[in-house]
């Protein structure tokens, strides 16, 4: 760790965009830090961790709310796993829903649609787009993955966020609050006290609640395909804001990208889809003051979409310019890690990522490895979906 302009930043010093953005960000923050595996966002960069007294920005939590990870043991061996492992994978990619506006195969019905919540002008029209979607996984780097831990056993990994809902709610507020539409732009940031900062808050806390209820809804639906009980989970968001006491102050603490890791408490942090992925938990030290007791939510990209994939054209799906990374090099390096893929582009291959041991390392005096998880099977939207989510 070291700091920039008093800003405690982990990792490497490689991101120029990234390590501007969070200064300026901590211009009108009480505290503020980097996580190693930070890269440029909308406003703030991944990985980045902004505390505010009295103020919540909308920025901060990014286009995806609540968007976290959940990983739950099953009582079932990896040995019965792996011979049975495309079969598994055909049937997971055939039963969930994966892509751009999609909706489940079959409707979830859950208590949260009745939280009063949805009477607010903001949301009241998402409400039922919002039931429809459900349980989906959306495109982009979210996904629904098995692994084997050091033990032998076998996890599901699942990875995305509120959705649509998620998305057109902090669409209206960033409108309503008159942000500005970019990369390199202030972030907006709302008084919490007021109306329009009261209503973020309580459609924030909504659709963290709704991407909690899709991610346990569709490791049961997982977990029931192989006809196994689920032993243990580890659950948590990696976008959004909670209200927490650091030093004896009240914060409102925004994490884009980022996992909450107070002493004790655990997290899973997914790697690429050919790398390992962990459980975690924090442990206490000056770093993890200073970190606002948080770390990394995933290796972090160190190529563009873009840069990866080439220009495509979206209506068509036809390629305008080749990129750095083709589908031939994301599968050679898949079946040599002996994974079993279903989707995928070639902007989510392991080349346009971090390697996780080298992220988590940065962190070290922040958090304790638990388990390590080697993939067997990955499964995400198909190489024609634009991920629609900016950050």
């Amino acid at each position: 760790m070291q700091f920039v302009d008093g800003i405690p930043v982990w990792g490497d010093l490689t991101d120029a965009g990234a390590l501007r953005q969070i200064k300026n960000c901590a211009r009108t923050a009480d505290a503020a830090a980097l996580m190693a595996d930070h890269h440029l966002g909308y406003a703030v960069p991944i990985g980045g961790v902004v505390a505010y007294e009295d103020k919540i920005s909308p920025s901060g939590v990014g286009y995806d709310i609540a968007c976290g990870n959940k990983a739950v043991l099953l009582d079932l061996p990896a040995a019965e796993v792996r011979p049975r492992i495309k079969t598994i994978m055909d049937d997971i990619w055939a039963h969930l829903s994966f892509g751009i506006g999609r909706k489940n195969n079959v409707r979830v019905d859950h208590e949260l649609f009745e939280d009063p919540t949805w009477s607010l002008r903001a949301i009241a029209p998402l409400k039922s787009m919002a039931s429809a979607q459900l349980g989906t996984i959306g495109s982009g780097n979210h996904y629904v993955d098995l692994f084997e831990d050091e033990q032998g056993r076998t996890w599901i990994g699942a990875h995305f966020g509120s959705r649509g809902f998620g998305h057109k709610t902090a669409t209206y507020f960033l409108e309503a609050g008159g942000a500005k539409d970019g990369m390199e732009v202030d972030p907006l940031v709302l008084d919490a006290r007021s109306s329009l900062g009261a209503d973020y808050l309580a459609c924030m806390t909504l659709a963290g609640r709704y991407a909690y209820a899709g991610r346990d809804w569709v490791c049961s639906e997982v977990a029931r395909l192989l006809g196994a009980t689920i032993l243990e989970e580890v659950h948590n968001h990696h976008n959004f804001a909670w209200r927490e006491v650091h030093q004896g102050r009240e914060l409102w603490v925004v994490r884009k990208g980022a996992t909450p890791a107070f002493p004790g408490q655990r997290g899973f942090v997914g790697g690429s889809m050919g790398d390992i992925s962990v459980i975690l938990e924090g442990v206490e030290s000056e770093q993890s003051e200073l970190a606002l007791y948080s770390t990394v939510h995933g290796a972090g990209r160190v190529m563009s979409r873009t840069a990866a994939r080439g220009k495509i054209n979206r209506k068509t799906g036809q390629v305008i310019s080749p990129g750095l990374v083709s589908r031939a090099m994301m599968i050679a390096w898949i079946r040599e890690q002996g994974v079993e893929l279903r989707g995928a582009g070639a902007d989510e291959s392991p080349h346009c990522y971090k390697r996780l041991p080298e992220v988590l390392a940065h962190h070290g005096p922040t958090i304790r490895i638990l388990h390590t998880l080697r993939p067997l099977g990955v499964a995400m939207a198909g190489e024609n979906e634009i991920d629609p989510y900016k950050d």
